[in-house]
């Protein structure tokens, strides 16, 4: 399909550079002869419009990926609800505003396939948004991003914006977060496995049943995918990116058991919540935008087990005011894994 926006020469500004998918766009935006910008959370604090008015009109990026998040699994969403929507929300409204305001040429808002209702019809199309109750696990985190994927709408109908949005699935890759209690499905699955096996354990324990399906896709097909949908679409619809394929999560279990060489046991522990009994995206649209991924799920475990290898975890030494330890405060870090 041909091209309808050339990131050539371009000023393009990652929020959320830091994180998974901000640092895999990074690594992808190499090859588009763009100038990239990024600003640390330290000096530029995504929460205060004010800060990022300021931050915006003073750089002029022409497009913006809007990859900057508080993101986590169930437990985190479950103990930190106002994270969760307070300052996913301000992000969302104040990149917008300040991104409509300086007369940005093109902006993706990323959000997340949590989104879509807890039993929308599989595979989940982009019509799906707002057809049913949300899965309540996660419930926090989907409503601010529905209503930055509705204010990139807004702008497009009130003032002619080019603001799209894109819903990925459950992405995995390098800089995924590994804290037990705040990480997604794979990289907690990874390092229980990998601590399981370093310490000789005849059994590993999955939370929930592992009979829910889920779809994966690699950090960095997901990142291509986002280029691919700025440079090649323009339109009021969020376009879903995903694989078009999933697996239950014992399947994965197994999977990443056997990337990490544990042969102990597998056994679930269905008194933890399951989430929602399936996600799978149905990504026509993206596919005729003309992409596909091209990272295999075995391919991209074994290669994100060995970046963890290279990159061993560290607890991080913030602490909040509530008390929470120390691996739960971690998910007030403003990265982006999605």
């Amino acid at each position: 399909m041909e091209q309808i926006y050339g990131l050539k020469g371009k000023r393009v500004w990652v929020a959320g550079h830091s994180g998974m998918v901000g640092s895999a766009l990074l690594r992808r935006l190499e090859g588009e002869g763009c100038i990239t910008l990024t600003e640390s959370r330290e000096t530029l604090d995504l929460t205060r419009q004010n800060q990022v008015e300021q931050w915006v009109a003073q750089n002029r990026p022409h497009a913006v990926f809007m990859a900057a998040a508080n993101v986590g699994g169930i437990l985190a969403n479950d103990r930190l609800p106002v994270p969760f929507l307070y300052d996913n929300l301000a992000m969302a409204l104040n990149v917008i505003r300040a991104a409509a305001q300086s007369g940005v040429e093109k902006l993706l808002f990323l959000g997340s396939s949590c989104i879509y209702p807890k039993l929308a019809p599989q595979p989940i199309a982009e019509d799906g948004l707002l057809a049913g109750p949300l899965e309540p696990t996660n419930e926090w985190y989907a409503i601010a991003k529905i209503a930055g994927l509705k204010l990139c709408q807004a702008y497009r109908r009130q003032h002619g914006c080019d603001f799209i949005s894109a819903m990925p699935t459950n992405l995995y890759g390098p800089n995924d977060n590994f804290d037990l209690s705040s990480s997604h499905v794979i990289p907690a699955l990874m390092r229980k496995a990998h601590e399981a096996k370093v310490n000789s354990e005849r059994e590993m324990v999955i939370w929930g049943s592992g009979s829910p399906r889920r779809e994966f896709l690699h950090v960095d097909d997901a990142a291509d995918a986002l280029v691919h949908v700025v440079t090649h679409y323009s339109g009021e619809s969020h376009v879903n990116v995903g694989c078009g394929e999933d697996l239950t999560i014992l399947e994965l279990a197994g999977k990443i058991a056997n990337v990490v060489g544990y042969r102990g046991r597998l056994a679930t522990d269905p008194t933890k919540p399951d989430g929602a009994p399936r996600k799978l995206l149905d990504i026509t649209k993206l596919t005729s935008l003309g992409w596909r991924p091209k990272i295999g799920l075995d391919e991209g475990l074994a290669s994100t087990y060995q970046w963890y290898l290279d990159n061993a975890p560290r607890e991080t030494e913030e602490t909040i005011a509530s008390g929470l330890p120390p691996s739960v405060a971690s998910t007030l870090l403003r990265e982006m894994l999605e």
